[in-house]
């Protein structure tokens, strides 16, 4: 069922994301902080640009957000003409940021407060999941709230699932983050050691990657990372803000992340080797930095 929806935020993720929506037949109407990137979208995918999160929010069964930060997504939602003001009562607040779920927490209360439901959604699957469609979203709220965003998220996504009250969703996605860093970092240090070893390191990937040691960043970075190809997917400065996050829930909920913490330390020093927005394959860039 077509459904009249606001989406704010068209950065790498956000553009094509809405992009979907308007092509699975909903109404959508867009905000950018950049109005010129609004009119590009507009042009390309039809629908409407507004010059104002709660313009944008006004009359809409849906709004998402994909910003950058928590501070960006307070300013879309609780700021001076934010979302939440416009939105009509039982209307649907949806969040793909990778935010805090602190932040999570509080918005739902703030939209409990005005009558409105609330979903954490962050998103996996990088640019070009939301360009194909296939991202996988892990969600954060109540059901009733859910259940009206699902059958519309789905227009960009091959999985989403309702994984908690709100806040879970952002829970979810630090796991995601914790996992990733500490196979990309295994990928660079095993393709570092296949190459010091003498050995061809596209052959030992190819025997690999059919056992035990199988990954999607395997299947999907390793060419990329033996030819020092780095402009192929999730910035580095992006996995440090994520990386922040995760270590500051960890302080507040007890868990013990060593190796992430390793890794985070290692990203810092690709971004003074000048690569903060090289993909964060680029681990590997750093151990091959001794021998250039």
């Amino acid at each position: 069922m077509s459904e009249k929806v606001a989406f704010l935020g068209l950065g790498v993720m956000g553009y094509p994301m809405a992009g979907h929506l308007t092509k699975a037949g909903h109404r959508v109407v867009v905000y950018n902080r950049t109005a010129a990137k609004s009119e590009k979208w507009v042009a390309e995918h039809g629908g409407q640009s507004a010059s104002t999160p709660a313009e944008a929010a006004r009359g809409a069964r849906i709004v998402f957000a994909c910003v950058g930060n928590d501070d960006d997504v307070r300013q879309v939602t609780l700021g001076e003409n934010g979302a939440f003001q416009a939105m009509e009562k039982g209307a649907v607040f949806v969040d793909h940021t990778t935010a805090s779920a602190s932040l999570a927490r509080e918005l739902d209360a703030a939209a409990r407060g005005c009558g409105l439901g609330f979903v954490d959604a962050p998103v996996s699957g990088g640019q070009a999941g939301a360009e194909k469609g296939i991202l996988t979203v892990m969600a954060g709220g109540d059901a009733p709230a859910y259940a009206v965003a699902e059958p519309v998220i789905v227009a960009y996504a091959r999985a989403v699932r309702l994984m908690g009250p709100a806040g879970a969703g952002q829970l979810t996605k630090m796991v995601n983050q914790i996992c990733i860093a500490g196979l990309v970092e295994a990928l660079s240090e095993g393709i570092h050691f296949a190459r010091k070893a003498g050995l061809d390191p596209e052959a030992v990937v190819d025997v690999i990657s059919k056992g035990a040691a199988q990954s999607w960043q395997m299947e999907n970075r390793y060419k990329t990372m033996i030819a020092d190809e780095f402009n192929h997917g999730f910035a580095v400065d992006w996995m440090r803000k994520d990386l922040a996050i995760c270590l500051d829930e960890a302080r507040t909920n007890g868990a013990r992340l060593p190796v992430t913490a390793l890794v985070d330390q290692f990203y810092a020093e690709v971004q003074a080797m000048g690569g903060r927005r090289w993909d964060t394959s680029s681990l590997i860039a750093r151990l091959q930095k001794a021998d250039r």
